[in-house]
């Protein structure tokens, strides 16, 4: 999850149907999305994704996209062998593993395992701690029932899935993932929420010798922990996060920035969120 980013799925909101969003309440988004600066500060999430060296490809416009497809995160999971379509736990992107398969199988990449309705797993709950290990958090968007599934496909590769418990916070409208509590720097350090992350997390990390930033409690509400690793050190954070990002800056990372009041903070997703890494090296 911090190798280099080298290619990278996106999803602009004009293919995922943001000039148009009826039910923006009921999504859970802070209010009526405006597309025209959501595209634009799409275009500079993308700008520092390319001057990063990464290679961007496009999700396919679809009927059955919902707004939420713009965070290509979260319906599909990549490993070494192949790909994982997710069971969403939001029920507006339940069209959107489908999309996610199409477009695997036509880069020529197998779909290795799905998991199944009843099971819902969703890829911003999925936490790479090593190569062999594998941190899925257990909420509201992903289940016991996909965290047992998950665990069925992983173990022919000899990848161990653990489960780490996520808070209520403001229920299951709210879009909250592990990965909105934990963003993996590096291989050794972590960018945290600490007060929100289960003690047992918290020593699971400590114990395999994990550092952590803290983020400023005072930008949890504008997704400060969802930061994305570019690699070698580099960051792409959400630039209305000022205090969390010189942190990031005081602890040694080249940080990056990129606007994000409406595609990222408006809908609840950040950098990660909006990102699906296909290649890392």
């Amino acid at each position: 999850m911090v190798g280099e980013l080298r290619r990278v799925l996106v999803c602009p909101p004009n293919r995922a149907g943001w000039c148009n969003v009826a039910d923006w309440r009921g999504m859970s988004y802070l209010r009526q999305p405006d597309c025209e600066t959501a595209q634009r500060q799409h275009d500079r999430l993308c700008e520092q994704l390319r001057a990063a060296g990464a290679e961007l490809f496009s999700l396919d416009e679809s009927s059955g996209h919902s707004a939420d497809a713009v965070y290509t995160h979260d319906a599909a999971f990549l490993t070494d062998h192949g790909v994982i379509c997710m069971s969403m736990g939001k029920t507006c992107r339940e069209g959107e593993p489908a999309a996610h398969r199409r477009f695997f199988e036509k880069l020529g990449i197998p779909v290795i395992g799905e998991v199944q309705s009843r099971g819902t797993v969703e890829a911003g709950d999925m936490i790479w701690l090593d190569a062999r290990t594998l941190l899925a958090g257990r909420g509201y968007r992903t289940n016991a029932a996909g965290i047992a599934q998950l665990r069925e496909i992983m173990r022919p590769l000899g990848i161990e899935v653990l489960s780490a418990p996520l808070p209520h916070s403001a229920g299951p409208g709210c879009c909250l993932h592990l990965m909105s509590l934990i963003s993996l720097l590096d291989e050794h350090t972590a960018l945290v929420d600490l007060p929100w992350i289960a003690v047992e997390t918290v020593e699971l990390l400590r114990e395999r010798g994990f550092r952590f930033v803290d983020i400023d409690p005072g930008e949890r509400a504008t997704l400060a922990c969802n930061v994305l690793s570019l690699g070698k050190g580099r960051l792409l954070a959400i630039e209305e996060n000022a205090n969390t990002n010189a942190r990031l800056r005081h602890a040694g990372f080249d940080l990056r920035t990129f606007p994000a009041s409406e595609i990222g903070i408006n809908g609840g997703g950040g950098p990660t969120c909006l990102t699906r890494p296909i290649l890392r090296s």
